[in-house]
């Protein structure tokens, strides 16, 4: 069985529960077929700085990860001026327990600091390394450095898989080898995410049974098109008296959205619950006549694949991966930044009726299909790859763990960065 050592802090944390869902739906049925063990790298403040995005979720669910080994290592960091180091400072928190596990395999989730850091174990320790791109490690690239540092990542791992087409197509413009970059789409929880009665949902979070509910869920956050979304739903309420926006969920940017729900007087028809559990997820989408995600940039958003599962169509802007997995049937698609056209694609999917298992059935792909499809790149990949010889992405080399200075070849090479 292949083992597999997983590098990332794109997945839930006892701190962010909710944070990276995605990475552990598929890595949990991978480890189905493969020993997979998750290295997490904690950056960890001085206690008198705060990073912007280093916020404790308001959820009162217990945090778990059943299914899956996971080690959460810490290395020191300032919030902004550590950035360029990061990731060599996580290589070497990590090596010596990627190096206990000895892996056949490592496996980043998101490019930068993460994918960096286990290009450098792996090159430290003389196994294969592949890259997985999520979205915001190649749509949120600032500053010379930092796009040097993802652009060796994209050309040096010996494999990119990237959750949409869109997303291998930017990383492709990025240098990764055409040949090398494959889409390895998101999948959804059939079993939790599915036609539910909508009367039951609302009254778990009670939202009354005659109003028009627009539902946006995730982190609240300017560039997820909150901001054009409150000004939408400001523009609807005069004639759709009955429409109610909710953005449940969690981020730094709640200030400025409540100063704008009340700027517009807007309180008692757009409401902020906090954030929901991962169990709730399912019945606030139930409870919803359609999901919103007006972002100005996407990978491939869960939040989508689960609404159409649940049987309701969906608002999202044109952009990443959205085109890919909704259209015109399943909802409407609506260009970034614009809060006319996106009140207008709002007020006319409130005017159709939809039917709910028509929806649900676009929606069949599973994590399972995604975890077994990235084993059989992976795999793929190992097997065509001669020892000793280039994969397309660097050098495998023939003698895994063979004795080094493991430390000064790190330090040499990230010198060279």
């Amino acid at each position: 069985m292949l083992k597999i050592a997983v590098l990332t802090a794109h997945f839930p944390s006892l701190e962010r529960p909710t944070h990276g869902r995605s990475a552990y739906d598929t890595l949990r049925l991978l480890a189905l077929d493969a020993e997979v063990e998750v290295f997490y790298p904690r950056a960890t403040y001085p206690w008198f700085l705060k990073a912007r995005n280093d916020f404790k979720e308001e959820i009162q669910e217990p945090f778990e990860a059943p299914g899956i080994n996971v080690r959460y290592i810490d290395y020191p960091a300032v919030p902004v001026l550590s950035r360029p180091f990061n990731g060599r400072v996580a290589a070497r928190a990590l090596l010596p327990h990627v190096r206990r596990f000895a892996p056949d395999v490592i496996l980043g989730y998101f490019l930068y600091p993460d994918c960096y850091a286990a290009l450098l174990i792996g090159r430290a320790l003389g196994v294969p390394v592949f890259a997985k791109a999520v979205g915001s490690d190649l749509h949120s690239v600032t500053g010379a450095l930092h796009r040097r540092l993802t652009k060796r990542v994209l050309q040096q791992a010996n494999g990119v898989l990237t959750v949409s087409r869109d997303l291998r197509d930017v990383a492709i413009r990025m240098g990764a080898p055409t040949n090398q970059v494959v889409a390895n789409a998101n999948g959804c929880d059939t079993n939790r995410f599915c036609v539910q009665d909508r009367s039951a949902a609302r009254r778990r979070h009670s939202v009354t049974q005659t109003e028009e509910a627009v539902v946006y869920i995730g982190r609240l956050d300017q560039k997820k098109g909150l901001r054009e979304l409150i000004g939408a739903a400001v523009m609807l309420h005069v004639r759709r008296p009955e429409m109610r926006l909710y953005l449940v969920g969690h981020g730094p940017d709640r200030p400025i959205l409540e100063q704008d729900i009340r700027s517009n007087h807007a309180e008692s028809y757009i409401h902020l619950p906090g954030a929901c559990t991962p169990s709730d997820v399912p019945t606030w989408i139930s409870a919803s006549n359609l999901i919103a995600l007006p972002s100005y940039a996407e990978g491939c958003p869960n939040i989508i694949l689960e609404a159409l599962a649940c049987g309701r169509p969906v608002v999202a802007t044109h952009v990443g991966g959205i085109p890919e997995i909704m259209d015109e049937q399943c909802g409407r698609l609506v260009l970034p930044r614009q809060t006319v056209e996106l009140a207008t694609a709002i007020s006319s999917v409130l005017d159709r009726e939809w039917e709910p298992h028509a929806l649900s059935a676009r929606q069949t792909r599973t994590w399972k299909n995604t975890a077994d499809e990235m084993l059989r790149v992976i795999s793929g990949k190992l097997e065509n790859a001669k020892p000793g010889g280039d994969s397309g992405h660097g050098n495998i080399p023939a003698e895994k763990g063979q004795k080094r200075d493991v430390d000064s070849r790190l330090l040499t090479y990230s010198l060279r960065v």
